[in-house]
């Protein structure tokens, strides 16, 4: 299996200090600063870019339990809202998904939602966030 890597580097003090990530796929290159994760300021966040790896990790993982059990799906949008709490630590997120699969009933659409919520790899990497939710749908 493949080893992916991202790098970040930060100078100065927490508040007034800046900080710049960047993928190695090439994809993003860009700041981080305290604004940007406390508060309303330009950049990205960790907890951006974890929501951002949850959701994307989830919809492929569905995708692939929908596929061997010869449901595939037309599309999955899965949107991840990344709470930060005291501490700071990341307290709970919402896994919001809305997937057009023709042919499947709500019941096992369900099944499937929650398999691929406890079995994506990103989901086991967060096993220490308090709550992980899941509002599943299908479309239509």
């Amino acid at each position: 299996m493949a080893i992916r890597h991202a790098q970040a580097e930060w100078e100065g003090t927490l508040k007034e200090g800046s900080g710049y990530l960047k993928l190695e796929s090439g994809v993003y290159a860009g700041p981080y600063t305290w604004t940007g994760r406390f508060a309303d300021g330009r950049g990205t966040n960790p907890e951006e870019l974890v929501g951002a790896a949850h959701a994307s990790c989830y919809a492929m993982f569905l995708s692939a339990i929908l596929t061997r059990n010869e449901v595939p799906p037309k599309r999955i949008e899965a949107k991840a809202s990344v709470h930060l709490g005291d501490g700071p630590t990341i307290t709970k997120i919402e896994l919001d998904v809305e997937a057009d699969v023709p042919g499947l009933d709500a019941a096992t659409f369900q099944k499937y939602a929650e398999e691929a919520k406890a079995k994506c790899p990103v989901s086991k990497a967060l096993a220490a966030v308090e709550e992980i939710a899941l509002n599943a749908r299908l479309a239509g």
